[in-house]
């Protein structure tokens, strides 16, 4: 069985070996011990609360039960940029025009910016590969939202989410080889690094202050402006189903979309509900048993936070669930779990 829960201290050999797997493009998930262990104790100290809000990493896992494995992770960060720049290119537009010669033209142009620092951001989603089947994907994905339905207190107004940008069969990044490598004269593997690392002030200095405009770069470069990695793009749909969605922001270096959405305006926020855990509840089905909608299901319990997917319904305020499923979630009868539907209603217009 599979449970989305909070890391902790003696999962990082595990992390590593996730990190290992997921390539290039992810900067929030290198395969670099140090850098996952420090970050692995923010993220302890974040569900512990020992460190101020827009400091946190929340950081989770999905952990297969039956082996130990761990089976894909993702994070939830306070806030982005308050410690170090965090920058993005915001798209936009200059019209030339002339009366005189009867000409007017609209160009698109590319805005070095830091419009979203502050922002709480959600990244670090990845699931390995033996675990892309079924609802796997979307309990990982949306167990964030949960979480932030759950504890919104803790999170700034805006919620981003950066999506890793599209790359050639052989690795390479068009927007990059086409813009980028002009300034900063290294490869895109190694800038990328160079980023997960938290070395950002180079970006400043090497990077013009001026609009860029988009008809300069070669063809290649300009046809990926916003596309996703192929691998993203499950992500990027699960994401804009729970209320995100792309407001011209890109990545610098791989030009990859920056999706957005106030926090108040996520599904779950308008969706999920609490229920009491009770033995005798009645599943409400759709017919019969084998329609029931599948539900996302957590405790509430920041230090031990844990999710799962299951087949049993909310109805009027109770759930039933069985014990296997109250073990994962380390909850017990008469305690109170919050639920959302895992795939959006035809009446929730996300």
């Amino acid at each position: 069985m599979l449970v989305v829960r909070a890391i902790n201290a003696s999962d990082l050999d595990a992390l590593y070996g996730l990190a290992s797997q997921v390539g290039t493009g992810m900067t929030t998930l290198k395969p670099d011990m140090k850098m996952l262990g420090d970050r692995l104790a923010i993220a302890c100290a974040s569900f512990a609360e020992t460190i101020p809000p827009e400091k946190r990493d929340y950081m989770f896992v999905m952990e297969d039960t039956d082996t130990g494995r761990l089976a894909g992770v993702c994070a939830i960060k306070g806030a982005v940029g308050l410690d170090e720049p965090f920058y993005n290119y915001r798209i936009g537009t200059l019209v030339h025009s002339s009366r005189e010669l009867d000409v007017f033209t609209r160009m698109e142009t590319l805005y070095l910016s830091n419009d979203l620092t502050g922002s709480t951001e959600l990244c670090s989603l990845f699931l390995h590969p033996d675990y892309r089947s079924g609802n796997n994907g979307k309990l990982l994905s949306k167990s964030r939202f949960l979480f932030i339905a759950q504890f919104p207190q803790l999170f700034t107004e805006k919620l981003i989410a950066e999506m890793r940008g599209y790359q050639a069969p052989d690795g390479s990044s068009p927007f990059y080889e086409g813009l980028g490598r002009h300034f900063f004269k290294m490869d895109f593997h190694h800038v990328d690094d160079l980023t997960s690392l938290g070395k950002k002030s180079f970006i400043a200095e090497l990077m013009p202050r001026q609009p860029m405009y988009v008809a300069y770069l070669p063809d290649e470069a300009q046809e990926v402006i916003g596309k996703v990695h192929l691998s993203t793009a499950p992500a990027r749909r699960l994401l804009e189903q729970e209320g995100l969605h792309f407001e011209g922001y890109v990545d610098i270096f791989d030009a990859g979309p920056v999706l957005q959405a106030r926090v108040s305006e996520l599904r779950a926020m308008r969706d999920s509900m609490p229920a009491v855990l009770d033995a005798e509840a009645a599943l409400e089905v759709c017919g019969d048993l084998g329609q029931a909608e599948p539900y996302l299901v957590s405790n509430t319990d920041l230090k031990d936070f844990r999710m799962i997917v299951t087949s049993a319904n909310p109805h009027s305020g109770k759930i039933a669930l069985d014990d296997d499923e109250l073990h994962l979630l380390r909850c017990h009868h008469g305690d109170t779990v919050r639920t959302l539907s895992l795939n959006p209603r035809k009446h929730s217009h996300v």
